[in-house]
């Protein structure tokens, strides 16, 4: 379950169906250690490298890496005139990074003086997440952001016969099983090999990332009378190693279709 979202223990919305509380405040912080090794590079430099890493976990938010400031290239930072407040964490400040001539505004803050609640934050700053051009999780590349421990991906076999149909009775894909895929948090989804595909694909534009299956390719759909559903396709080409299962096979989603997998 993950800690701060979709209904986890630190989430803003809390589920009815559990016979537990958590005492504290509505907003929560949890700092963990985080030993593996993290780098992030910017125009091929090295900006951090750490084993001393913190996830810090704060109600309803994904995770955020803290590391030690000796952790980050002092000497590539500079000082900002930019400041913020948090009611639960105090008063930010902020550097910008300068590799070569490239300057990334307001790349690095930290809590220098924290409130007395969340003391342990000092001497710990943030390099944003889009600050840098690559990450590695050890040597391995990290894809969107930094995966949450509490958050998984399962993938599960399915002999369950799929259909997928429009709102108004046309067939579109069906398939004899595939691949059931739960992820923390959000809905099952069904993957389908694409000789099962009724209609035909057009390449869309849209391009998502995920840290727990790779990268998002979308498709509209065009259907046998000519109608087309906008990026109501997607298939991941090269998944990550977890999520090998779903390679190059099709899920759908669009307000006019139906995605049915019946138990008889």
């Amino acid at each position: 379950m993950a800690l701060t979202m979709f209904g986890g223990p630190l989430s803003r919305k809390v589920p009815e169906t559990r016979t537990f509380t958590v005492e504290g405040p509505a907003h929560s912080l949890l700092l963990e250690p985080f030993t593996r090794r993290v780098r992030a590079e910017v125009d091929g430099v090295t900006v951090l490298d750490t084993t001393r890493g913190h996830l810090l976990f704060e109600t309803g938010l994904p995770p955020q890496l803290y590391v030690p400031e000796e952790d980050l290239r002092a000497d590539l930072l500079e000082p900002s005139d930019t400041s913020t407040h948090c009611p639960f964490k105090g008063d930010a400040t902020y550097r910008s990074l300068r590799v070569g001539d490239r300057v990334v505004p307001d790349a690095v803050w930290a809590y220098p003086d924290p409130i007395p609640e969340s003391s342990w934050l000092a001497g710990l700053a943030v390099l944003a997440p889009d600050a840098a051009d690559r990450w590695f999780d050890e040597d391995d590349e990290v894809i969107g952001r930094l995966p949450d421990p509490y958050h998984r991906v399962s993938l599960r076999t399915t002999s369950r016969h799929v259909t997928v149909t429009t709102t108004d009775g046309v067939t579109v894909a069906d398939a004899q099983g595939g691949i059931l895929l739960g992820e923390t948090g959000l809905v099952d989804r069904l993957y389908i090999p694409r000789d099962a595909l009724a209609a035909t694909l057009e390449p869309s534009e849209k391009r998502t990332v995920c840290p727990y299956k790779g990268y998002a390719t979308y498709y509209s759909l065009r259907l046998p009378d000519g109608r087309v559903l906008t990026d109501a396709v997607w298939s991941y080409e090269t998944p990550t190693d977890e999520s090998r299962a779903i390679e190059g096979l099709l899920s759908f989603a669009h307000d006019d279709l139906t995605v049915e997998a019946p138990v008889k």
